[in-house]
């Protein structure tokens, strides 16, 4: 497949994922890439042994009505999300009637018709998924989970007692028997405990997710900006820091990357609206020496050698490759995925003054998974995993996954 335009990026091979080419995250273990489907109400296994030639292995399908759009792996276990299937929904055929208000006042009548919770599999043997265990949540329940081994992993999740997802510990060391053991959240999200928002109206608090470095927890909370907590008592989790830049920047505070080596932290903003019709979303630099007093020093350059705002749908950050354990780590290379700009990387040698270094622009999908009515048929590059030889797994919510060769700055 011809890219639309690269830098130091070269195309490698494509797959269709078995006919289910929607993909959100995606992590690979042992020869086999796990993907997180929007639409698709599941997630699919690729042997990527051979990268030249990846092959569909198996489809493992959600409850009705549920999808896994996001997934954690570790040794032998596997951690998925179920959430409500949003997009397949009538009451979420806008986006911004996603984005714009909790996704649980709209859904309180449809209590029932899915099934919310975290499951958990053996993948002792990789290519065949055991189903082990389920950690049911009263609620629209996990976005996001931050797990790479230990006793605890570290979810977004609703709960029906409040207004949104929260920060939530949960004690994997059975994995069998998942269990929440530690909660955090932002003052006026507890309605059971008659606690009242103090933001205005169309905005969104809730947490995306939150990356871990030793004892700090780094959290994103969509329009409610950065969250650093002290979790060295993980039952406890503790406040440091809170930092909002909307107003007057745009919300939608998505991804943290924390760099701890050089007491950096990276945050993507998700751009949430087609067209750039809310602004410019950024991916910041934050020094966090002092966890407790977070100070942006930069930000990474926006793709500008195309008009990216006129070419339809999202233009802007989603997700950052993590520096997971066995992936390829870096504190000077970021890779960020930009929706329909595809994949980019920025050094931030100086933190001050971040370079883009490389990128890639698939071609737009062949065909559309996306049942929404009007989208336009154009890639939404999702989420970008990179290996240890600088192999590049970048998924799109249409257009399948492109495996990418990173050729260096």
């Amino acid at each position: 497949m011809t890219a639309i335009a690269s830098r130091n990026i070269k195309f490698v091979s494509h797959s269709d994922q078995g006919g289910r080419s929607d993909g959100v995250q995606v992590l690979v273990h042992r020869g086999y890439a796990y993907i997180g489907q929007t639409f698709s109400n599941g997630f699919t296994i690729l042997d990527v042994r051979d990268a030249l030639h990846p092959k569909f292995v198996d489809f493992i399908a959600c409850p009705p009505n549920t999808r896994t759009v996001h997934l954690q792996v570790h040794d032998d276990v596997l951690l998925a999300t179920n959430m409500p299937s949003v997009w397949t929904m009538q009451e979420f055929q806008n986006q911004q009637d996603y984005f714009g208000a909790s996704p649980a006042d709209k859904l309180t009548g449809r209590a029932g018709s899915f099934t919310a919770g975290i499951r958990t599999f053996d993948i002792s043997h990789g290519d065949r998924p055991r189903e082990i265990g389920f950690l049911p949540v009263e609620g629209i329940g996990p976005h996001r989970i931050w797990y790479t081994g230990g006793r605890y992993a570290y979810a977004s999740i609703h709960f029906a007692e409040f207004t949104d997802h929260i920060f939530a510990v949960v004690d994997v060391a059975d994995p069998r028997k998942p269990e929440v053991v530690g909660r955090w959240w932002i003052p006026g999200m507890w309605r059971a405990g008659a606690e009242t928002p103090t933001w205005r109206s169309g905005r969104r608090y809730a947490l995306h997710h939150a990356l871990v470095a030793g004892t700090l927890a780094y959290g994103a909370w969509r329009d409610g900006g950065l969250t650093v907590l002290d979790v060295a008592d993980p039952t406890k989790p503790r406040l440091l820091a809170h930092r909002n830049w909307d107003p007057p920047f745009g919300g939608g505070t998505h991804s943290p990357l924390p760099l701890p080596d050089r007491n950096l932290l990276v945050v993507a903003d998700e751009a949430t609206s087609p067209n750039c019709t809310q602004g410019l979303r950024y991916v910041w630099v934050f020094d966090v020496r002092e966890p407790g007093n977070p100070v942006s020093i930069s930000t990474c350059p926006t793709p500008s050698e195309t008009d990216y705002c006129a070419k339809g749908g999202n233009f802007g950050p989603h997700n950052l490759h993590e520096n997971r354990p066995g992936s390829f780590q870096s504190s000077r290379l970021v890779f960020a995925t930009y929706y329909n700009a595809g994949v980019r990387v920025f050094d931030i040698a100086n933190p001050f003054q971040p370079r883009e270094v490389a990128y890639y622009v698939p071609a737009n999908p062949e065909r559309m998974i996306d049942p929404r009515p009007g989208r336009p048929q154009v890639i939404q590059s999702a989420d970008c995993y990179v290996d240890p030889n600088g192999l590049m797994y970048l998924t799109d919510s249409n257009a399948g996954l492109n495996i990418l060769q990173f050729e260096g700055s």
